[in-house]
Order: C-alpha cells, then sequence, then structure tokens
C-alpha cells in the first residue's frame, strides 16, 4: 500500500500539507478531496516523486520515494487533468512507445499494449497524427493511455476526466473501478464529485493540508448531518401555515417563494405536507433533495478553524 505519515510540505513560509496521515491500499479506488489549495495536487506530485516532503514519511509497497525513486516510478503511474504530459510533436503512438521504452516494457508487449490502449482511449485512428493537432480531450485521453503503458500498481489520478466528453469519462470510470477489482490502488482527486461517490469506496478530506474527515461518501454525509431536505412550496404563506410548520419542527425554514424547508433525517416529507395542508395551505410543489458529498465537504470546511483562518 501507499502510505504516509506526519506528510509535511513547505513552500518558504506557506504550509501546503500539514501532517497528512494517508492509507492508500491494493484493490480500492481511495479519494482525496478538499477545496481549492487544501494540497490535494502537492500532496499527490510527491507520492509521485515529483515533490519532496518537508517532512514526515512515505512509503509506495514498502519503499522509500526519496531512498529509491527509480524503484517506486516502475511501480506508480500518474495521470494529471489539465497538464501536458505527452510530446506534442511525436504522433501519439510514438509517445506510447517512447514512455513505454522509459518503463522498461518489453517490446512485444508494448506493441499489444499500445494497440489495446489506443482502443481503450478512442485513438486509433489518430495514432499515427502528432499530437499538436490534437484537441484537448484528444490530448487527455493520450495522456490516460500514457499513464497506463507500464501497467502501475498504484496510480494517481489527478483530475482525469478534466476536459473530456462524457462517453470517454465514462468509459475511464470503468476502467480505473477494473484496476481496482484486480488489486492495484488508486488515488483520485477529482472536482466530479459525483465520480468519486460512484467509484470511491474510501475518502479523505483535507483542508489547508489538514485531514479534515475520512470514511465513505455515504459515512461522511452522515458524520457531518447532511440528510434529504424538503421543500414544500406553499401557494399562500400565512402566518397561520408558518406557526404550524414550525411547531412541526423548529428546525423548518422559510425561503423566498413561500417555500417552506426542512432538513432532517428520516421520512419527513409526507408529514410536513399534511401539516401544511391542516393549517389550510394549498401545495404548489414538492421537492425532496437527497445530500451530496459537496454538501458534506463545504460543512467539513465552515466547522475547521484553520480553515476559517
Amino acid at each position: 500500500m501507499i502510505e504516509t505519515i506526519g506528510l509535511r510540505k513547505e513552500f518558504g513560509a506557506r504550509v501546503a500539507v500539514d501532517g497528512l496521515n494517508l492509507t492508500v491500499p491494493g484493490g480500492r479506488v481511495t479519494g482525496l478531496l478538499g477545496l481549492n489549495g487544501a494540497g490535494k495536487t502537492t500532496t499527490i506530485k510527491i507520492l509521485a516523486t515529483l515533490l519532496r516532503q518537508t517532512s514526515g514519511t512515505v512509503t509506495v509497497g514498502g519503499l522509500d520515494p526519496v531512498k529509491d525513486p527509480h524503484a517506486v516510478r516502475k511501480r506508480i503511474n500518474l495521470i494529471a487533468g489539465g497538464e501536458r504530459m505527452v510530446y506534442a510533436r511525436m504522433t501519439g503512438r510514438e509517445n506510447l512507445w517512447y514512455f513505454g521504452q522509459l518503463y522498461d516494457v518489453p517490446s512485444k508487449v508494448l506493441k499489444t499494449r499500445i494497440e489495446q490502449l489506443l482502443e481503450l482511449v478512442g485513438l486509433t485512428s489518430a495514432a499515427d497524427i502528432r499530437v499538436e493537432r490534437y484537441s484537448r480531450g484528444m490530448t487527455q485521453r493520450l495522456s490516460i493511455a500514457r499513464g497506463l503503458i507500464n501497467d502501475p500498481d498504484y496510480l494517481l489520478l489527478d483530475e482525469p476526466t478534466l476536459g473530456l466528453d462524457a462517453p470517454i469519462a465514462r468509459d475511464l470510470r470503468k476502467v480505473v473501478a477494473g484496476l481496482a477489482e484486480c488489486g492495484k490502488g488508486v488515488l483520485l482527486t477529482s472536482h466530479y464529485l459525483a465520480e468519486v461517490e460512484q467509484l470511491c469506496a474510501h475518502v479523505y478530506v483535507i483542508g489547508d493540508g489538514r485531514h479534515l474527515a475520512q470514511g465513505a461518501p455515504a459515512e461522511l454525509m452522515a458524520q457531518t448531518g447532511c440528510h434529504r431536505t424538503v421543500r414544500v412550496t406553499v401557494t399562500d404563506l400565512t402566518p397561520r401555515i408558518r406557526a404550524a410548520a414550525l411547531a412541526f419542527d423548529d428546525a423548518v425554514r422559510f425561503a423566498p417563494g413561500g417555500v417552506v424547508e426542512l432538513n432532517r433525517p428520516g421520512e419527513v416529507a409526507g408529514a410536513l405536507t399534511t401539516t401544511i395542508i391542516e393549517a389550510g395551505g394549498t401545495l404548489g410543489g414538492l421537492e425532496i433533495v437527497e445530500p451530496s458529498l459537496e454538501d458534506a465537504i463545504l460543512a467539513l470546511n465552515d466547522r475547521s478553524p484553520a480553515v476559517a483562518a
């Protein structure tokens, strides 16, 4: 597994990662989430041997990236959305062959793997075109193929689907899930939280480089009190209806447009609407909004004194 203990990274007076403990076991997709500037990309670059930590320890499959970076690089790969990770003046096929040679992939294995990866990312017909003529989405798809060229034990994904069309992003998610099922360890950061909920069995949430919480997405939502929200639109929100709604639950909120809103666990929609109708209200609409991982992350950051400061 990948493990960090007390990981800290300083850039001058700024602390980007502050005492982070993190575990990425094989056979699981692990999420690393936080707002912009939380320290996610810095953490991934340390694990990928692109940055050296200021203090703390890192092990990748039992290896120390500082003492034995070459051995670590053979076992990992990095896919980062929004960054150029291939050579523009080479063709797609030439890029994959070049990076395969760097990883010492045997020629016979490499030739077959290149064809498989080109098909996987939908670039077979563009394989012999220079990357400088690729669209942004095509370039990102090639970067994904490059990240799989050495069949890594651990895959570090930093916004991997950024700029990808929906069908290609969906296919990549299938690939990532399949890699985890085959025993590989995957660390994922993404702003597409539906993607995280779909893929990640365990999530770390960080803020200002510090650990805020961890657990399965559903557990994080429960820990932060993020429950489904019931929104009832009332045609004429009279004082009597307001009083009845507050008597039903003092956590009721009133929003513009005659909306009565309640965020509570359990099934409260039926009882709330019945209370409103019995008070003389006429319903104009009913909406039930399920809690999201985004709600949990925002709640965790709101509660963190360090992040607030």
